[in-house]
């Protein structure tokens, strides 16, 4: 009779229970639209700083107690910004850069993912490969500039490999250290439970590395931007780094302001995509939020 009642949608049963789902899924919409509200708050209090120096740069700027030649008005390198975007000028070195990171980052970024895993992995490899990887990730990006042109010529070949060197060593040492960290227990469990090498890699050791790797990943896209401005400032015919280059012998300091605007964006719009990752596979963590 129960069971009857049960499956019939008029009884009190069934009726609780929708009542019940109804509160939940009203409850699980409260709660997204407070995470929302809280990353708008965010987003605002994040502005502030950067507003309140545009405000105050404007200022100094109408008040002619800085020079424009030098320093030109937040109004005027907007102008110069939507006539570089009209004549399809800024599009094209932003379209040719993006590409030239990307590509240097994705080599330079998978190369030290494997390699931060193998040392971390085998100690033979750590005694091997991580002194030379140690003493190579002090060296300046400006003083192996020089050999890579010469080596390499001023094409793109150059330029790709500059910036995936810059982006390999930040994912290198801290999958090396995510390694390094995970709880030893875990691999006397992964033995009795029979794991393959492969097994243990994907479901003990990735997983558990994973807050450190995607630090890595943070710091790598910053280091590929640095990387990408060296090499269009050395030698480039196209790109942000040589539309700023051009602009500083012709004297448009409003262009050298607009390409460095960009660098900081599209580098912070990267960096937010990182982070929005983060969120989304780090949630187990139960970390202090400040």
């Amino acid at each position: 009779m129960s069971a009857l009642g049960q499956l019939n949608p008029s009884s009190p049963a069934a009726k609780a229970k929708g009542l019940e789902e109804d509160i939940h899924r009203q409850a699980a919409l409260r709660k997204a639209s407070f995470k929302r509200g809280e990353k708008w708050k965010i987003a605002l209090w994040g502005l502030v700083l950067p507003l309140l120096a545009l405000v105050i740069w404007q200022t100094l700027s109408g008040l002619e107690l800085v020079s424009q030649t030098l320093f030109p008005s937040p109004l005027s390198i907007a102008k110069e910004f939507a006539a570089m975007v009209q004549s399809g000028e800024l599009l094209g070195h932003l379209q040719v850069s993006v590409k030239r990171a990307a590509y240097g980052f994705l080599l330079g970024g998978s190369l030290g993912l494997l390699a931060g895993l193998l040392v971390g992995l085998r100690n033979k490899a750590e005694y091997m490969l991580d002194p030379t990887l140690q003493m190579l990730r002090t060296v300046p990006h400006l003083a192996i500039t020089p050999l890579f042109i010469l080596w390499f010529g001023f094409g793109e070949m150059s330029k790709i490999l500059l910036i995936s060197l810059g982006a390999f060593f930040p994912l290198y040492v801290n999958t090396f250290l995510g390694v390094r960290n995970v709880d030893s227990k875990l691999f006397d469990v992964s033995k009795v439970l029979e794991f393959s090498r492969f097994q243990q890699i994907t479901k003990l050791v990735l997983p558990s590395a994973l807050p450190n790797v995607l630090l890595g990943l943070r710091l790598s896209l910053g280091v590929s931007w640095l990387g990408l401005v060296v090499a269009e400032l050395m030698g480039s015919s196209e790109g942000i780094g040589y539309m700023i280059q051009d602009a500083r012998q012709f004297s448009r300091t409003t262009a050298v302001f607009v390409g460095i605007i960009i660098f900081a964006v599209v580098g912070k719009l990267a960096d937010s995509v990182v982070r929005q990752l983060e969120e989304r596979l780090l949630r187990w963590r139960d970390n202090y939020k400040g």
